[in-house]
């Protein structure tokens, strides 16, 4: 029987995880708290601390974890055959034909229940 004991303690990704959240915090706080210096030099400022909150969530495993993701994404889409301008035109021209279609359907169906319940309930003329 293999026994596994758990640490307690706060492992070094949680502290990493922690002190990124305290970062982009603190740099959405300093944005608005020095709202009457530059807003080039505000968002200058906000995406050196994104970049450095970024940075140190990387070095988490669960920051390598989403990296993977994104990459193995990347290619993924890449190779996903992608429908032409003609053709997806064509397809959507035929789904709002259909649209157009199926709501004239429904409008005539709503006028024919209407009718047969007037002439059921004697409001009709």
């Amino acid at each position: 029987m293999n026994l596994r004991t758990e640490n307690l303690g706060v492992s070094p990704d949680t502290i990493k995880l922690t002190v990124a959240a305290f970062l982009l915090v603190l740099g959405i706080t300093a944005f608005y708290y020095f709202a009457s210096l530059s807003t080039l030099l505000r968002v200058v400022g906000l995406l050196i601390i994104v970049g450095a909150a970024v940075a140190i969530v990387y070095q988490t495993e669960l920051g390598r974890l989403l990296w993977q993701f994104v990459t193995d994404s990347r290619m993924e889409v890449r190779k996903v055959i992608w429908p032409s301008r003609q053709e997806t035109l064509q397809t959507t021209l035929v789904v709002i034909a259909m649209v157009l279609v199926v709501g004239i359907l429904l409008w005539l169906f709503d006028m024919v229940l209407m009718t047969i319940l007037r002439l059921l309930t004697g409001q009709g003329g």
